[in-house]
């Protein structure tokens, strides 16, 4: 199982997940490095797990509150050719999707940046067709079913034909509260995906936590929390993780 270390973005710094409440999100204090700048803690996260994918949120995007054009070019050359972003900025549609990525694309300045994969969220998409749209165009878009409260957020979740080939359950209130993964839900979500990779998201405290998650047949888990305070090494997120 991969571990997929998380960033998010709000204001202009790196903020730390409070159980999905984005108003308590705040300018992270990791212990990878003493700054929340974009760019640094992008590198620190790579550095920290030996990954070769970095989930982004622009919650900036999302909220409508700014978007990171600048601070997700920087990051796209900072890990250069290799390494992928999947990156959450609340599309609702193909097109406004599309012309993001590729403005992002055209402010960056290396020969060969990280490459970005669209990831449609369910609590922001209008469109499923985005989806099949972003695929024939050669994005490899991730869908990402997103829960709070136990509720299922947008887009139906229990039609799975439209799905792509990667799915993310991401639960919203296991996001930063370092309660243990929502298992639940995701068993319920990979029911219905079939050969689909199935990605789950939030509630990873520590190794322990990691081996549920693996023992859940999850393809990759999601995790920024406990990598930023030191309670997952370097030694178990590699620890039974084919990469």
């Amino acid at each position: 199982m991969q571990v997929i270390p998380v960033l998010d973005l709000l204001d202009g710094h790196a903020v730390r997940a409070v159980r999905g409440e984005r108003s308590r999100y705040r300018p992270i204090q990791s212990s990878l490095c003493a700054t929340s700048d974009p760019v640094a803690i992008a590198r620190a996260l790579v550095a920290a797990t030996g990954a070769r994918t970095l989930y982004v949120a622009d919650l900036g995007a999302i909220l409508s509150r700014g978007a990171h054009d600048a601070a997700l070019a920087a990051i796209c050359d900072a890990l250069g050719d290799g390494l992928r972003i999947w990156l959450d900025a609340g599309f609702t549609a193909f097109l406004p999707m599309r012309a993001f990525v590729e403005r992002v694309l055209r402010l960056t300045r290396s020969a060969a940046p990280a490459a970005i994969l669209p990831v449609f969220g369910t609590e922001t998409l209008v469109d499923v067709g985005a989806i099949a749209e972003a695929s024939a165009c050669g994005f490899e878009p991730i869908l990402s079913l997103d829960y709070r409260g136990g509720r299922a957020l947008g887009a139906t979740h229990g039609e799975s034909g439209w799905w792509p080939s990667r799915v993310i359950v991401m639960t919203l209130d296991h996001v930063g509260a370092c309660g243990g993964p929502d298992l639940d839900t995701f068993a319920d979500v990979r029911a219905l995906a079939g050969a689909r990779e199935v990605i789950g998201a939030g509630g990873i405290r520590h190794a322990d936590d990691l081996a549920l998650a693996e023992r859940s047949g999850a393809s990759a888990w999601l995790v920024a929390s406990a990598i930023h305070d030191g309670s997952l090494s370097q030694g178990d997120v590699h620890r039974g993780a084919s990469f």
